[in-house]
């Protein structure tokens, strides 16, 4: 088995325990899909980070240290110390509108089921939008 790989998979497992989280692979996969606006992982797939047979790529890495609050190159590398400058974070959210904030609030209060829901929407409204900019 591929070191690198099986010392993420410990890491991986950590940072869910710590989060309050089993570290099964069903509980990954549920957890992941809910958060992830790509195409959903498969239970094998979670299985296979918690096992160490595969390492996520870089937009499901970042979901997972979102998703856990741990830092993605922590979570990928381990202890290294990190070169890489991170971007403020919030600063999108300064020109929020109340409006759009009682918003996010009210999604905040769905069922991660619904969530997706709402993510998934916005995301086919956005996909459209970029190719016919007239629609209202």
């Amino acid at each position: 088995m591929n070191d690198e790989k099986q010392q993420f998979s410990t890491r991986l497992a950590d940072a869910m325990r710590a989060a309050g989280y089993e570290a099964r692979p069903s509980v990954l996969e549920n957890q992941f899909n809910s958060r992830y606006w790509g195409k959903p992982v498969t239970y094998q797939a979670a299985r296979r980070w918690l096992i160490g047979l595969s390492i996520p790529e870089q937009d499901k890495l970042q979901v997972l240290s979102d998703w856990l609050d741990v830092d993605s190159h922590m979570l990928r590398f381990g202890n290294q110390p990190s070169r890489r400058v991170r971007e403020k974070r919030g600063s999108s959210l300064d020109r929020l509108t109340t409006r759009d904030q009682d918003m996010l609030d009210a999604y905040l209060t769905l069922s991660l089921p619904r969530q997706k829901l709402v993510r998934d929407l916005i995301e086919e409204l956005s996909t459209r939008g970029a190719s016919n900019r007239g629609d209202a």
